[in-house]
């Protein structure tokens, strides 16, 4: 009798087993044999550095369950960066490591780092994608459609040109200079005296070479990879006027289609990624080592260091785009973000 009843036993939890797997292979049947990533940039950029690290680290801990591929150079969206986040919203791309700066014509709160000389300092940056304006932010990207899992960073935002040193406002008069598609960034350099021009990072280059525009503004990173030296930016001033936060992130109509397990792999490897990526993007640029910046000078560029009082003409003469893009922004998210900013640890 007992031994009847143990094999009953031992057979239900056999079925189970089988039930279980054959769940578990039917929802990985469901899965697409290659979910696409879009960046704007490539490796070795520590964009794209940052989204290759991501598709290894979910290869891995799925054990090939699912396939991730990069596409970059907005290459999904026909090179429009601006039309990423609308792209994952409808389910035509299914995930990305994005801009800030790109989803922000979708996604207004994102603006918030770009706004001109809020962010000193890398501590600041962290103070704002680890504290509270990252999470409200996250809450608002997942309600348009969009499931944010994790930070990386593209870095500081410093200004190249081919003509002069730049030291003040008045420095930049005329001056032709490559913007992102942001009305923010037509804003800051209009106040500032400039002539900006909005154009892909794929128009830019050419454009730089043939004197069509004179400067860009870009993390250093950009510039070492780029090697725009070699298109004419032989002066960098390093301002740090605005930085330019990445986000991890999976289109909800295919997010939805994960397991909760895998889910938690995608956001665990996202964040791990991030990690990785924001090393790489501060590598060379910090106080602690400047390697980077010495490299630069290697090759013939001039870099202008700013006094505090030279930045500080900079900041007040951005001030009204500042406090007119705060309302646009939002207030109390701007206000949460000063305070992020002036409590952070140094």
């Amino acid at each position: 009798m007992m031994m009847r009843v143990f094999k009953a036993a031992a057979g239900a939890v056999a079925t189970a087993a089988l039930l279980a797997t054959a769940l578990s292979g039917a929802q990985a049947a469901d899965y697409k044999e290659e979910y696409k990533v879009s960046t704007v940039v490539p490796a070795p950029f520590p964009w794209g550095l940052a989204a290759e690290k991501w598709v290894e680290l979910v290869r891995e801990r799925s054990d090939g369950r699912i396939n991730m591929k990069v596409y970059p150079g907005a290459q999904l969206v026909s090179g429009d960066q601006t039309k990423e986040f609308s792209a994952m919203r409808q389910g035509i791309i299914d995930m990305a490591v994005g801009s800030t700066i790109n989803w922000s014509p979708q996604v207004k709160e994102l603006n918030i780092f770009s706004m001109p000389f809020l962010m000193p300092d890398h501590a600041a940056i962290d103070a704002l994608t680890q504290g509270p304006v990252g999470k409200e932010l996250f809450d608002i990207i997942e309600k348009r459609g969009v499931v944010p899992l994790g930070w990386a960073e593209n870095g500081f935002r410093e200004l190249t040109n081919s003509k002069r040193d730049i030291k003040t406002p008045a420095d930049l008069n005329g001056l032709k200079i490559r913007v992102v598609g942001s009305p923010l960034y037509l804003d800051t350099f209009t106040a500032l005296g400039a002539n900006p021009t909005q154009m892909s990072w794929a128009d830019a280059q050419p454009a730089l070479a043939t004197g069509a525009v004179d400067g860009q503004e870009n993390p250093l990173s950009i510039f070492t990879v780029a090697k725009l030296q070699n298109v004419g930016q032989k002066h960098v001033t390093l301002w740090g006027y605005v930085a330019d936060p990445l986000i991890f992130g999976v289109s909800k109509r295919v997010w939805d289609t994960f397991t909760p397990e895998d889910q938690d792999l995608l956001r665990k490897a996202a964040q791990d990624a991030g990690t990785y990526g924001i090393e790489v993007a501060r590598k060379g640029i910090t106080e602690k080592d400047d390697s980077t910046l010495k490299e630069i000078e290697g090759l013939g560029v001039t870099i202008t260091r700013l006094s505090d009082a030279e930045r500080q003409a900079f900041v007040d003469a951005t001030r009204g785009v500042y406090e007119k893009w705060a309302k646009e922004i939002g207030p109390d998210l701007v206000k949460t973000a000063e305070e992020s900013v002036a409590n952070r640890k140094k």
